[in-house]
Protein backbone atom coordinates (compact mmCIF):
# COMPACT_ATOMS: atom_id res chain seq x y z
CA UNK A 1 0.00 0.00 0.00
CA UNK A 2 1.17 3.28 -0.82
CA UNK A 3 2.21 5.70 1.69
CA UNK A 4 -0.68 7.37 3.63
CA UNK A 5 0.62 10.58 4.62
CA UNK A 6 -0.89 13.67 3.80
CA UNK A 7 -3.72 11.95 2.13
CA UNK A 8 -7.27 13.54 2.31
CA UNK A 9 -9.55 11.69 4.53
CA UNK A 10 -13.47 11.96 5.53
CA UNK A 11 -15.44 10.63 8.72
CA UNK A 12 -19.09 10.03 7.77
CA UNK A 13 -21.17 10.13 10.97
CA UNK A 14 -25.33 7.59 10.31
CA UNK A 15 -26.63 10.93 11.68
CA UNK A 16 -25.70 12.38 7.84
CA UNK A 17 -22.87 14.91 8.93
CA UNK A 18 -19.71 14.39 8.03
CA UNK A 19 -15.73 15.84 8.91
CA UNK A 20 -12.87 16.12 6.65
CA UNK A 21 -9.08 15.55 8.60
CA UNK A 22 -5.82 13.86 6.95
CA UNK A 23 -5.07 9.99 6.96
CA UNK A 24 -3.17 8.67 9.05
CA UNK A 25 -2.30 4.33 9.30
CA UNK A 26 -3.43 2.64 6.34
CA UNK A 27 -5.44 3.95 3.23
CA UNK A 28 -8.83 1.54 4.06
CA UNK A 29 -12.55 2.17 4.73
CA UNK A 30 -13.56 1.25 7.41
CA UNK A 31 -16.73 2.01 9.92
CA UNK A 32 -17.99 1.03 12.27
CA UNK A 33 -19.77 2.00 16.11
CA UNK A 34 -18.12 5.25 16.75
CA UNK A 35 -17.14 5.43 20.93
CA UNK A 36 -14.35 7.72 22.75
CA UNK A 37 -12.08 7.51 25.65
CA UNK A 38 -11.42 10.30 28.00
CA UNK A 39 -7.95 8.51 28.58
CA UNK A 40 -4.51 10.22 28.83
CA UNK A 41 -2.47 7.41 28.08
CA UNK A 42 -2.73 3.86 26.91
CA UNK A 43 -3.66 4.12 23.60
CA UNK A 44 -1.69 1.70 22.54
CA UNK A 45 -3.52 -0.71 25.06
CA UNK A 46 -6.93 0.77 24.12
CA UNK A 47 -6.98 0.07 20.45
CA UNK A 48 -5.15 -3.89 21.29
CA UNK A 49 -7.95 -4.25 23.35
CA UNK A 50 -10.35 -6.93 21.88
CA UNK A 51 -13.43 -5.30 23.56
CA UNK A 52 -13.12 -2.58 20.76
CA UNK A 53 -13.52 -5.18 17.72
CA UNK A 54 -15.53 -3.47 15.54
CA UNK A 55 -15.54 0.36 16.87
CA UNK A 56 -13.84 3.55 16.04
CA UNK A 57 -12.58 5.38 18.56
CA UNK A 58 -12.05 8.99 19.65
CA UNK A 59 -9.31 10.34 21.81
CA UNK A 60 -10.35 13.54 23.57
CA UNK A 61 -6.72 13.94 25.27
CA UNK A 62 -4.78 15.88 22.26
CA UNK A 63 -1.31 14.30 22.65
CA UNK A 64 -2.15 10.59 21.45
CA UNK A 65 1.09 9.04 19.62
CA UNK A 66 3.40 11.31 22.10
CA UNK A 67 5.18 8.38 23.31
CA UNK A 68 4.96 6.07 20.40
CA UNK A 69 3.92 2.29 20.31
CA UNK A 70 5.87 -0.63 21.78
CA UNK A 71 7.59 -3.21 19.62
CA UNK A 72 5.39 -6.17 18.16
CA UNK A 73 5.23 -8.19 20.57
CA UNK A 74 4.34 -11.47 18.32
CA UNK A 75 1.99 -14.51 19.18
CA UNK A 76 0.61 -15.26 22.75
CA UNK A 77 3.44 -17.94 24.22
CA UNK A 78 4.24 -16.86 27.83
CA UNK A 79 3.55 -13.91 30.30
CA UNK A 80 2.24 -11.30 28.34
CA UNK A 81 4.28 -8.08 27.76
CA UNK A 82 2.87 -4.87 29.28
CA UNK A 83 1.81 -2.26 27.15
CA UNK A 84 -0.43 -3.93 24.33
CA UNK A 85 -3.51 -6.53 25.41
CA UNK A 86 -3.82 -8.42 22.49
CA UNK A 87 -1.16 -9.48 19.43
CA UNK A 88 -2.83 -6.84 17.04
CA UNK A 89 -5.28 -3.83 16.47
CA UNK A 90 -8.55 -4.75 17.78
CA UNK A 91 -10.53 -1.13 17.01
CA UNK A 92 -11.75 -0.50 13.53
CA UNK A 93 -10.45 3.08 13.19
CA UNK A 94 -8.76 5.68 14.78
CA UNK A 95 -9.47 9.64 15.49
CA UNK A 96 -7.42 11.91 16.62
CA UNK A 97 -7.26 15.76 17.45
CA UNK A 98 -3.13 15.77 16.45
CA UNK A 99 -1.01 13.39 15.00
CA UNK A 100 2.71 12.98 16.01
CA UNK A 101 5.13 12.33 13.58
CA UNK A 102 8.01 11.82 15.84
CA UNK A 103 7.46 10.08 19.02
CA UNK A 104 9.83 10.66 21.81
CA UNK A 105 10.03 7.92 24.39
CA UNK A 106 12.86 5.22 25.20
CA UNK A 107 10.27 2.11 24.86
CA UNK A 108 8.83 3.92 21.49
CA UNK A 109 9.47 0.98 18.56
CA UNK A 110 7.50 3.16 16.18
CA UNK A 111 5.29 5.92 15.50
CA UNK A 112 1.36 5.68 15.74
CA UNK A 113 0.65 6.33 11.95
CA UNK A 114 3.06 3.41 10.86
CA UNK A 115 2.67 0.96 13.55
CA UNK A 116 -1.96 1.43 11.95
CA UNK A 117 -0.42 1.50 8.46
CA UNK A 118 1.22 -1.99 9.00
CA UNK A 119 -1.47 -3.52 10.71
CA UNK A 120 -3.75 -2.77 8.24
CA UNK A 121 -5.48 0.14 10.17
CA UNK A 122 -7.27 3.43 9.06
CA UNK A 123 -7.09 6.73 11.20
CA UNK A 124 -7.89 10.49 10.75
CA UNK A 125 -6.15 13.15 12.49
CA UNK A 126 -7.02 16.86 12.63
CA UNK A 127 -10.54 16.27 13.52
CA UNK A 128 -12.33 18.16 16.65
CA UNK A 129 -12.58 15.44 18.98
CA UNK A 130 -14.41 17.49 21.66
CA UNK A 131 -17.20 18.05 19.45
CA UNK A 132 -17.51 14.53 18.54
CA UNK A 133 -17.48 12.95 21.87
CA UNK A 134 -20.54 15.54 22.74
CA UNK A 135 -22.41 14.26 19.73
CA UNK A 136 -21.73 10.67 20.71
CA UNK A 137 -23.22 11.65 24.22
CA UNK A 138 -26.40 13.43 22.19
CA UNK A 139 -26.81 10.81 19.87
CA UNK A 140 -27.94 6.80 20.41
CA UNK A 141 -26.12 4.37 18.50
CA UNK A 142 -24.16 6.55 16.22
CA UNK A 143 -21.92 4.72 13.82
CA UNK A 144 -19.27 6.07 11.41
CA UNK A 145 -17.37 5.48 8.35
CA UNK A 146 -13.62 6.49 7.83
CA UNK A 147 -12.98 6.85 4.10
CA UNK A 148 -9.74 7.94 2.44
CA UNK A 149 -9.29 9.78 -0.83
CA UNK A 150 -8.28 7.00 -3.52
CA UNK A 151 -8.70 4.09 -0.84
CA UNK A 152 -6.86 1.41 -1.87
CA UNK A 153 -9.32 -1.60 -0.10
CA UNK A 154 -11.43 -2.10 2.70
CA UNK A 155 -10.43 -2.65 6.99
CA UNK A 156 -10.77 -6.65 7.32
CA UNK A 157 -12.39 -7.45 11.02
CA UNK A 158 -12.24 -11.54 10.47
CA UNK A 159 -12.95 -13.95 8.78
CA UNK A 160 -16.85 -13.89 7.58
CA UNK A 161 -17.17 -10.60 8.65
CA UNK A 162 -17.80 -7.33 6.23
CA UNK A 163 -16.34 -4.18 8.40
CA UNK A 164 -19.46 -2.37 6.33
CA UNK A 165 -18.98 -1.16 2.93
CA UNK A 166 -22.00 0.79 1.78
CA UNK A 167 -23.33 0.60 5.06
CA UNK A 168 -22.30 1.27 8.91
CA UNK A 169 -20.73 -1.94 10.78
CA UNK A 170 -22.84 -2.80 14.14
CA UNK A 171 -20.34 -5.20 16.37
CA UNK A 172 -23.99 -5.85 18.10
CA UNK A 173 -26.00 -7.18 15.66
CA UNK A 174 -23.10 -10.19 14.94
CA UNK A 175 -22.11 -12.98 16.86
CA UNK A 176 -17.85 -11.80 16.36
CA UNK A 177 -16.64 -13.98 19.04
CA UNK A 178 -15.05 -15.82 16.18
CA UNK A 179 -13.04 -13.17 15.49
CA UNK A 180 -12.07 -12.29 19.04
CA UNK A 181 -11.38 -15.34 20.63
CA UNK A 182 -8.45 -17.79 20.45
CA UNK A 183 -8.77 -20.70 18.32
CA UNK A 184 -6.86 -23.40 20.38
CA UNK A 185 -6.34 -23.91 24.34
CA UNK A 186 -3.13 -22.44 25.84
CA UNK A 187 -1.63 -22.93 28.75
CA UNK A 188 0.28 -20.36 30.62
CA UNK A 189 2.58 -20.14 34.20
CA UNK A 190 2.53 -22.57 36.75
CA UNK A 191 1.05 -22.13 40.22
CA UNK A 192 -0.62 -24.26 43.39
CA UNK A 193 -3.62 -23.69 41.39
CA UNK A 194 -5.46 -23.75 37.70
CA UNK A 195 -8.07 -20.90 36.72
CA UNK A 196 -9.58 -21.49 33.85
CA UNK A 197 -10.51 -18.24 31.20
CA UNK A 198 -12.82 -18.40 28.81
CA UNK A 199 -11.69 -16.53 26.12
CA UNK A 200 -14.44 -13.93 25.01
CA UNK A 201 -11.67 -11.38 23.34
CA UNK A 202 -9.61 -11.37 26.82
CA UNK A 203 -7.04 -8.38 27.81
CA UNK A 204 -3.66 -9.04 27.86
CA UNK A 205 -3.78 -7.72 31.22
CA UNK A 206 -6.42 -10.03 33.12
CA UNK A 207 -3.94 -12.59 32.43
CA UNK A 208 -1.02 -10.91 33.46
CA UNK A 209 -2.72 -10.20 36.63
CA UNK A 210 -3.49 -13.93 37.35
CA UNK A 211 0.15 -14.45 36.33
CA UNK A 212 1.14 -12.37 38.88
CA UNK A 213 -0.51 -14.73 41.69
CA UNK A 214 1.18 -17.28 40.98
CA UNK A 215 -1.09 -19.68 39.69
CA UNK A 216 -1.14 -21.59 35.80
CA UNK A 217 -3.86 -20.24 33.72
CA UNK A 218 -5.48 -21.71 30.94
CA UNK A 219 -7.25 -20.00 28.07
CA UNK A 220 -9.84 -21.60 26.24
CA UNK A 221 -11.71 -20.72 23.15
CA UNK A 222 -15.31 -19.48 23.29
CA UNK A 223 -16.53 -22.54 22.02
CA UNK A 224 -14.67 -24.76 24.02
CA UNK A 225 -16.16 -27.60 25.90
CA UNK A 226 -16.32 -26.29 29.17
CA UNK A 227 -17.15 -29.47 30.84
CA UNK A 228 -14.26 -31.19 30.07
CA UNK A 229 -11.96 -28.86 31.97
CA UNK A 230 -10.56 -29.65 35.07
CA UNK A 231 -9.73 -26.67 37.08
CA UNK A 232 -9.83 -25.00 40.48
CA UNK A 233 -12.30 -21.40 38.72
CA UNK A 234 -13.17 -19.94 36.31
CA UNK A 235 -13.09 -16.17 34.62
CA UNK A 236 -15.06 -15.23 31.82
CA UNK A 237 -13.27 -12.91 30.41
CA UNK A 238 -14.32 -9.43 28.50
CA UNK A 239 -15.06 -9.09 25.38
CA UNK A 240 -17.09 -6.71 22.61
CA UNK A 241 -20.76 -7.24 21.29
CA UNK A 242 -23.96 -7.45 22.16
CA UNK A 243 -24.12 -10.56 25.08
CA UNK A 244 -27.58 -11.70 23.74
CA UNK A 245 -25.36 -12.73 20.16
CA UNK A 246 -22.74 -15.19 21.77
CA UNK A 247 -23.73 -18.38 20.81
CA UNK A 248 -23.86 -21.16 22.70
CA UNK A 249 -21.74 -19.54 25.99
CA UNK A 250 -24.83 -18.97 28.07
CA UNK A 251 -26.00 -22.16 27.65
CA UNK A 252 -22.07 -23.52 29.01
CA UNK A 253 -22.14 -21.01 31.23
CA UNK A 254 -25.06 -22.57 33.09
CA UNK A 255 -23.74 -25.65 33.01
CA UNK A 256 -20.55 -24.55 34.89
CA UNK A 257 -23.45 -22.82 37.54
CA UNK A 258 -24.75 -26.33 37.94
CA UNK A 259 -21.40 -28.28 39.34
CA UNK A 260 -20.96 -25.26 41.08
CA UNK A 261 -17.76 -23.72 39.57
CA UNK A 262 -16.33 -21.15 41.28
CA UNK A 263 -16.69 -17.91 38.31
CA UNK A 264 -15.64 -14.49 38.41
CA UNK A 265 -16.88 -12.83 35.42
CA UNK A 266 -15.67 -9.65 33.97
CA UNK A 267 -16.84 -6.86 31.41
CA UNK A 268 -19.02 -8.89 28.84
CA UNK A 269 -18.62 -11.95 31.06
CA UNK A 270 -20.08 -10.48 33.69
CA UNK A 271 -22.69 -9.95 31.43
CA UNK A 272 -23.44 -13.78 30.29
CA UNK A 273 -22.81 -14.83 34.19
CA UNK A 274 -25.91 -12.08 34.59
CA UNK A 275 -27.82 -14.45 31.67
CA UNK A 276 -26.79 -17.11 33.02
CA UNK A 277 -28.53 -16.48 36.26
CA UNK A 278 -31.83 -15.78 34.55
CA UNK A 279 -31.38 -11.54 34.26
CA UNK A 280 -31.66 -9.69 31.74
CA UNK A 281 -29.30 -7.11 29.86
CA UNK A 282 -30.07 -4.23 27.57
CA UNK A 283 -28.26 -2.18 25.22
CA UNK A 284 -27.18 1.36 27.13
CA UNK A 285 -28.19 5.18 25.48
CA UNK A 286 -24.49 5.85 25.70
CA UNK A 287 -22.61 3.45 27.61
CA UNK A 288 -19.80 3.93 29.86
CA UNK A 289 -16.07 4.64 28.18
CA UNK A 290 -13.48 6.30 29.70
CA UNK A 291 -10.57 5.72 32.51
CA UNK A 292 -12.26 7.18 35.54
CA UNK A 293 -15.78 5.36 36.29
CA UNK A 294 -16.00 5.61 39.91
CA UNK A 295 -17.96 2.73 41.52
CA UNK A 296 -19.26 2.20 44.68
CA UNK A 297 -18.72 -1.44 46.49
CA UNK A 298 -22.08 -2.06 48.06
CA UNK A 299 -20.95 -4.40 51.01
CA UNK A 300 -18.09 -1.98 52.28
CA UNK A 301 -19.49 1.32 51.12
CA UNK A 302 -16.03 2.23 49.76
CA UNK A 303 -15.85 3.97 46.28
CA UNK A 304 -13.28 3.12 43.49
CA UNK A 305 -11.70 4.48 40.32
CA UNK A 306 -12.52 1.90 36.89
CA UNK A 307 -11.54 1.63 33.58
CA UNK A 308 -14.25 0.94 31.71
CA UNK A 309 -15.48 0.41 27.90
CA UNK A 310 -19.24 -1.02 27.43
CA UNK A 311 -22.52 -0.09 25.77
CA UNK A 312 -24.80 -3.03 27.82
CA UNK A 313 -25.61 -3.38 31.28
CA UNK A 314 -27.16 -6.02 33.55
CA UNK A 315 -30.96 -4.73 34.71
CA UNK A 316 -30.53 -4.70 37.95
CA UNK A 317 -34.64 -4.90 38.71
CA UNK A 318 -34.09 -8.55 37.24
CA UNK A 319 -31.91 -10.29 39.48
CA UNK A 320 -33.04 -13.68 40.51
CA UNK A 321 -33.04 -14.75 44.25
CA UNK A 322 -29.93 -15.59 45.58
CA UNK A 323 -28.14 -12.64 43.54
CA UNK A 324 -27.55 -9.26 44.74
CA UNK A 325 -25.57 -6.20 43.60
CA UNK A 326 -21.88 -5.97 44.51
CA UNK A 327 -20.97 -2.75 42.66
CA UNK A 328 -23.01 0.52 41.56
CA UNK A 329 -21.92 2.74 39.25
CA UNK A 330 -21.69 6.15 41.20
CA UNK A 331 -22.74 8.42 38.06
CA UNK A 332 -25.75 7.01 37.06
CA UNK A 333 -26.89 4.25 39.49
CA UNK A 334 -26.58 1.35 37.15
CA UNK A 335 -25.31 -2.09 37.90
CA UNK A 336 -21.14 -2.86 37.73
CA UNK A 337 -21.34 -5.97 39.95
CA UNK A 338 -22.82 -9.23 40.75
CA UNK A 339 -22.55 -11.67 43.70
CA UNK A 340 -24.57 -14.74 44.81
CA UNK A 341 -24.80 -15.45 48.48
CA UNK A 342 -23.49 -18.82 48.11
CA UNK A 343 -20.15 -17.21 47.41
CA UNK A 344 -18.93 -19.06 44.31
CA UNK A 345 -19.90 -16.63 41.57
CA UNK A 346 -19.14 -12.86 41.13
CA UNK A 347 -18.91 -10.76 38.60
CA UNK A 348 -17.79 -7.03 37.85
CA UNK A 349 -18.76 -4.61 34.50
CA UNK A 350 -15.66 -2.93 34.87
CA UNK A 351 -11.87 -3.90 33.95
CA UNK A 352 -10.06 -4.97 37.98
CA UNK A 353 -6.74 -4.76 36.24
CA UNK A 354 -6.96 -1.60 34.87
CA UNK A 355 -4.20 -1.74 31.83
CA UNK A 356 -4.24 1.11 31.86
CA UNK A 357 -6.48 2.79 33.77
CA UNK A 358 -6.52 3.08 37.45
CA UNK A 359 -5.81 -0.08 39.73
CA UNK A 360 -7.97 0.48 42.71
CA UNK A 361 -9.98 -2.96 42.50
CA UNK A 362 -7.12 -5.22 41.31
CA UNK A 363 -7.62 -6.91 44.36
CA UNK A 364 -10.32 -9.03 43.27
CA UNK A 365 -8.23 -10.83 40.27
CA UNK A 366 -5.89 -11.03 43.08
CA UNK A 367 -8.25 -12.60 45.68
CA UNK A 368 -9.25 -14.78 42.80
CA UNK A 369 -6.07 -15.86 42.09
CA UNK A 370 -4.99 -17.22 45.10
CA UNK A 371 -7.70 -18.87 46.14
CA UNK A 372 -11.13 -19.51 43.95
CA UNK A 373 -12.59 -21.76 46.26
CA UNK A 374 -12.41 -19.08 49.03
CA UNK A 375 -12.25 -16.00 47.51
CA UNK A 376 -15.24 -14.39 49.23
Amino acid sequence: MASSRRRACRLQLSDGTAFSGTLIGAPLTSSGELVFTTAMVGYPETITDPSYFGQIVVFSYPLIGNYGVPPHPGPLVGVPLRGLESDRVRAAGVILGADTSSPEHWTAGASLDAWLHAQGVPGIAGLDCRLLVQKIRSTRRLFARISPQDPEGERKLGTGINSGRGTFFDPGAHNIMPAVSRGAPIRLGKGRCRIAVLDLGVKWGILRSLLAGKCEVVVYPWDYNLESVDCDGWVLSNGPGDPLKTGSVVNSIRRLIAVRAPILGICLGHQLLALAAGARTQRMRYGHRSHNQPVLDVETGRGAMTSQNHGYVVEADSLTPGWDSWFINVNDGTLEGLRHRSGSWRSVQFHPEGSAGPRDTSWILARFARDPQRAW
